[in-house]
């Protein structure tokens, strides 16, 4: 009987289909030379972003899977192609970020032989991925691929990495080995074992009991809430509660920062009223939150009239960092509507109204008034482009001072709009994270926020969103120093600036224009206000546009808690 083959590289390829995928991210080489012979002949049915460097494949298959909920997919080769992905697998192991990393390596017979472009990149990302793979035999490739997607978007979110050897992916297989009972056996235990529940009854009569007792509760919401899509479960929650929320950076959409409750981001840039209530609640609800030091600082004197109830879906945060009174571990989505079945509708209002009064507390230079002066303000900025976009834009930052000012000031008002690279802190996260969130999201706008420090680290991006016509658009906060960290050096450093000034090039708007992009330079209200209609007609055109905002170099981000303080100790 005449039995149909595939080489391995096909029977990747079509497992990828199988899986749902229509777009990877990645770049070319010797070991993967199989996989892109049989991309090109696929290429009607599954589209290949060529990036300009493998960290930013990784970061675009991060910001593709944050925008989505999908699972993103970068392809590299092998060697320093495979090494360039660790960032960006870092990047998306931090803030759970379901990524396959699938990597080519050397031919069997020369594993550990120090051959050419090999490295053992399964070792180099063990500590940064749920799980990676070595796959040596052509029959185990379609069940290894399958089982990769399933451990990326199961449970806690996160990236994993495939890695095989170039003889794999030529040998052939019966393409009946591409679906073998043993591998589906396996593949539904595995996915019944993450559909069962992990919390009891038990869990949610304590998490009832101590919800009920509580006179000043405070609800602190992580990513978590943005992963599981329980924005609407929260906001329930909350109002079941009657307590005030306070969002870490990841969560930001999550709830409406128009509600009453709302009472901004909690941590070391966060604001009066979140910092304020988390030390002065008897209750404090985590939920989806991993109490990074970040939102923490001193831990031993965070939220120090509370007891916590934690919910979180991965066992190994309970406890890790703070002491829980109680715990639920679950998807939050889940967990949520089980404590909603048997929470009565509550009331706390002179907690509510003392926490009313700090929300009219913030910086001067938080003042409205403040930014309809000379120069150009970052507030500014950021809420004059949130007007022209929309409420259904998405937007990427790098890291820094820029950072946090949309955390800060951008009107999110829904999840998976805020995309930024958290637990890493990644600079150069942002053109490849925008560029894949623009590509899985054809029909939103997405915006860039970036920093003159990033910005050179992955401009060469630039290229790609015009190879592909990916109306991004990309406003520069241009300071001339590496901002955050010059705060730093301004604060706590004598003013000793050491190696932050980039008095360099390029000048962004003509290295726009060699790509391709056009672009405007704004050090005023008025020049950016013009320059952003100018955007506006660019995006719509399907064109991407840069704008290089002049802002000032001792623009500071405030309030601000220095490390290891109190977290009501703020400057502002």
């Amino acid at each position: 009987m005449w039995v149909m083959q595939y080489s391995g590289a096909r029977i990747l390829i079509e497992t990828l289909i199988e899986q749902g995928v229509d777009t990877v991210f990645g770049y070319p080489g010797g070991a993967v030379l199989n996989i892109y012979d049989e991309l090109y002949r696929h290429r009607d049915r599954i589209r290949h972003i060529l990036v300009s460097h493998e960290q930013h494949a990784a970061h675009a298959a991060d910001g593709f899977a944050r925008s989505t909920g999908r699972v993103g997919v970068c392809i590299a080769t092998s060697g320093p192609g495979a090494t360039n992905l660790v960032t960006g697998i870092a990047a998306a192991y931090m803030d759970s970020s379901p990524v396959v990393a699938i990597t080519g390596n050397v031919s069997n017979a020369l594993l550990g032989k120090d051959s050419f472009q090999e490295v053992d990149i399964a070792g180099i990302t063990m500590p940064i991925v749920k799980h990676n793979w070595i796959v040596k035999d052509v029959r185990e490739l379609a069940e290894v691929v399958r089982e990769a997607f399933l451990v990326a978007r199961s449970g806690r979110p996160g990236p994993v990495l495939v890695d095989i050897p170039k003889d794999v992916t030529s040998a052939l297989a019966d393409v009946s080995a591409a679906s073998s009972p043993e591998g589906a056996e396996r593949g539904r235990r595995l996915a019944e074992r993450n559909a069962r529940p992990s919390f009891d009854d038990g869990d949610i009569e304590r998490a009832l009991e101590l919800i009920g007792a509580a006179k000043r509760p405070f609800i602190y919401a992580g990513g978590g809430v943005a992963i599981s899509d329980a924005a609407g479960e929260l906001a329930a929650f909350v109002e079941r509660v009657d307590a005030p929320v306070g969002l870490s950076l990841m969560a930001q959409g999550c709830f409406p920062r128009a509600h009453r409750l709302w009472t901004g981001m909690i941590g070391m840039h966060g604001t009066v009223a979140s910092n304020k209530a988390v030390q002065k609640a008897d209750l404090l609800i985590a939920i989806g939150a991993r109490f990074s030091d970040r939102v923490t600082s001193g831990v031993n004197t965070f939220a120090k009239n509370a007891s916590t109830l934690h919910f979180d879906v991965d066992p190994a945060e309970i406890n890790k960092n703070v002491r829980s009174a109680a715990s639920v571990t679950g998807d939050i989505k889940k967990v949520l509507a089980a404590v909603l079945k048997g929470l009565p509708a509550l009331e706390h209002g002179p907690w509510i109204e003392e926490v009313q009064g700090w929300k009219r507390e913030s910086p001067r230079s938080h003042d409205v008034a403040l930014h309809k002066k000379e120069g150009l303000h970052p507030r500014f900025i950021i809420e004059e482009t949130a007007g022209a976009l929309g409420a259904d834009a998405i937007v990427v930052t790098d890291v820094g001072q820029h950072q946090m000012w949309t955390a800060q000031f951008y009107p999110f008002e829904k999840a998976r709009r805020f995309i930024t690279s958290g637990g890493l802190g990644a600079m150069g996260f942002g053109l490849g994270a925008a560029l894949g969130a623009k590509a899985a999201n054809p029909e939103k706008p997405v915006a860039l926020f970036t920093g003159d420090g990033s910005f050179r680290m992955n401009c060469a991006e630039l290229g790609t969103l015009v190879a592909y016509g990916l109306p991004l658009l990309i406003v520069v906060f241009n300071n001339g120093v590496l901002g955050m960290v010059r705060q730093w050096q301004n604060l706590f450093y004598g003013k000793r600036f050491s190696e932050t000034t980039l008095d360099r090039p390029p000048d962004f708007v003509r290295l726009a224009a060699a790509y391709g992009v056009a672009g405007a330079r704004a050090d005023g209200a008025e020049g950016f206000l013009s320059a952003l209609e100018a955007a506006k007609k660019e995006l719509l055109a399907g064109r991407a546009y840069l704008i290089d905002a002049l802002i000032d170099g001792d623009e500071m981000v405030y309030p601000m808690v220095p490390t290891g303080k109190p977290i009501e100790d703020q400057l502002l």
